[in-house]
């Protein structure tokens, strides 16, 4: 019985490895958003002398939203791999991240939701620079939505600081 017990134990090990792929679709998913980067800053270039400046700090702010995006992206790609997966065995490479390696579930889920916050702010940012173009219920869903965004980070952030209090 021992050693049925040590084959469920093996394949439930490496069924860890069912999640490679999804991580190299995520790398896709980086690829894509840098070629979405690339397409809306050539596209703002030709306008760059007849805009306002409302005009270029939004298409700064996208590019910035796109930029938190993929970090967010590659954070979850590194800290997932690693926590999840397997270690990455950079050889001691000189461009090593400080923090791969060291993002745990807890450090990741707050990433994820400071990163979720300013994109948030960034989006809200946007519309308020538009007021015009938008309902009074349109700003205050999207307000309202961004503080749920800040109320479940210091949520977040409170519970965490608890856990390890108690722990």
């Amino acid at each position: 019985m021992k050693w049925f017990e040590e084959t469920i134990e093996w394949v439930i090990f490496q069924s860890r490895w069912l999640l490679a792929p999804l991580y190299l679709g995520l790398v896709a998913a980086l690829l894509l958003l840098g070629f979405k980067f690339l397409q809306e800053l050539v596209s703002y270039v030709p306008k760059i002398v007849t805009s306002s400046s409302d005009d270029t700090v939004l298409a700064v702010l996208s590019l910035i939203d796109l930029v938190l995006v993929g970090n967010l992206v590659l954070l979850v790609i590194f800290a997932g791999y690693e926590n999840f997966v397997s270690k990455i065995e950079t050889n001691g490479h000189p461009d090593r991240p400080s923090w791969m390696g060291s993002v745990d579930m807890s450090g990741l889920k707050f990433s994820l939701i400071v990163s979720i916050v300013a994109i948030s702010a960034i989006q809200l940012l946007k519309s308020f620079m538009h007021v015009e173009q938008l309902t009074d219920r349109q700003l205050a869903w999207q307000a309202g939505i961004h503080g749920v965004f800040v109320v479940s980070g210091l949520l977040l952030a409170l519970s965490d600081r608890l856990k390890k209090k108690s722990g």
